[in-house]
């Protein structure tokens, strides 16, 4: 259930959600989806000829966990901005913690303005976001 805007103030956190582990058919279905066909995601010898381990994540997988994650959370006909900034690889295998809370209201607009960041599980923070959420 949504929260109602007397339950959130500046500093309310929703609740961690794992996700994972991320599968290479995860990343290539999102490329199939997205039209991003870039090798670098999928064929580990072209990842490793431009000086990676091994293919890793499209970014933008992560920054759609991370939207569906605060829409789970606050509604998806309440977001008024979503923005993420890209931060490290994502590798398949990981396993990725999203978070998020509160870091203002404003009481005119009644809309709240959110930190969220997707954590891979024993690395650190691969994505980082804000958001902006109007509430009942």
């Amino acid at each position: 259930m949504t929260p109602t805007w007397d339950e959130l103030s500046i500093g309310t956190e929703c609740a961690p959600r794992e996700y994972g582990p991320l599968t290479r058919t995860d990343i290539v279905r999102y490329q199939g989806a997205s039209g991003d066909f870039n090798p670098i995601h999928h064929d580990d010898d072209f990842a490793q000829s431009a000086g990676y381990p091994t293919a890793f994540s499209v970014g933008m997988l992560q920054a759609g966990i991370l939207a569906s994650y605060a829409t789970d959370w606050l509604g998806p006909r309440n977001v008024r901005a979503f923005g993420v900034q890209l931060r490290e690889q994502v590798w398949p295998g990981d396993h990725l913690v999203c978070s998020g809370h509160v870091v203002a209201r404003d009481d005119a607009d009644r809309t709240v303005d959110l930190e969220l960041v997707v954590t891979r599980v024993g690395g650190g923070a691969a994505i980082t976001g804000t958001a902006t959420f109007a509430v009942q």
